[in-house]
């Protein structure tokens, strides 16, 4: 269901974008140059988050509190990664740079962008955490967790295909393995990880990329998803996991560890274009 929805979506915004169209209808808009120097569509993002949340508001199985904030976290997600991939002016980059121009009084795109998912998140986290024992704190880190994994795929988004196959290689041991032991968290967790593989030949040829808009839905969908399923000290261990995660990019390349790492070379090579 995410894969055709995801598909559909792309299908109709290609179709959409069109030479000489009104505001946000202009293909130059939605162009960016990649790490060829190549020209690559971020209508993949856009296409991604509406495609997820169209999906996960009909895959049967769901719980109605998990259903909204599913659909909430890919729509709020991609929609606030939207607007950082088409006004962002790359003068500030990371958690650092923007945090540290708000600090000083300077509201920038990316800056807007993790207040956003911030608060989305935490919107998300609440809404999945109503058990009878779960507290504020369980909903607070619930709220870190899913915006955390926003950010974190969206760190892989340097190279084709690299966000996805990240995103699919952390979530496959819980579809694989154990399933969940909330009702709807698996359903959410492969509706989610469909729509995104359903665009991945594209990312791989390099015609097209998640950009923020798609790459911050797919991390808080799978975000939401965990959380759901997680226990007291799954919700510790995954936030604190996913901050170091999101820490450890301001200081260490994500590319250069990769390029020095025989297997990780290997999967993110393939796939893609010698």
């Amino acid at each position: 269901m995410g894969a055709t929805a995801a598909r559909l979506a792309f299908a109709a915004a290609r179709g959409a974008v069109t030479e000489g169209g009104g505001a946000g209808r202009d293909p130059k808009l939605w162009n960016r140059v990649n790490h060829r120097g190549e020209p690559v569509t971020l209508l993949e993002g856009p296409a991604y988050a509406a495609g997820a949340a169209a999906a996960l508001a009909i895959v049967p199985g769901v719980p109605p509190a998990l259903r909204t904030a599913a659909v909430g976290a890919a729509a709020g997600a991609g929609a606030f990664g939207v607007y950082d991939d088409l006004y962002g002016s790359g003068d500030k980059r990371g958690l650092r740079g923007h945090l540290g121009a708000l600090a000083k009084g300077e509201l920038t795109t990316g800056g807007v962008k993790i207040l956003g998912i911030g608060a989305a998140g935490l919107l998300a986290g609440a809404l999945v955490r109503q058990g009878p024992q779960d507290t504020i704190v369980d909903k607070l880190l619930a709220g870190v967790t899913i915006a955390a994994a926003a950010n974190a795929v969206n760190l892989f988004d340097l190279r084709p295909g690299r966000a996805i196959k990240a995103a699919t290689i952390a979530a496959a041991p819980a579809v694989l393995l154990r399933g969940s032991a909330t009702p709807g968290a698996l359903a959410v967790r492969c509706t989610g990880l469909g729509a995104a593989l359903a665009l991945l030949p594209e990312d791989l040829d390099e015609r097209a990329m998640l950009g923020d808009a798609g790459a911050n839905a797919l991390g808080a969908v799978l975000g939401t998803a965990a959380v759901a399923s997680a226990s007291r000290a799954g919700l510790v261990w995954r936030a604190a996991a996913l901050a170091a995660v999101n820490l450890a990019s301001e200081k260490v390349s994500f590319t250069k560890v990769i390029a020095s790492t025989p297997l990780l070379r290997a999967l993110d090579g393939l796939g893609r274009r010698a």
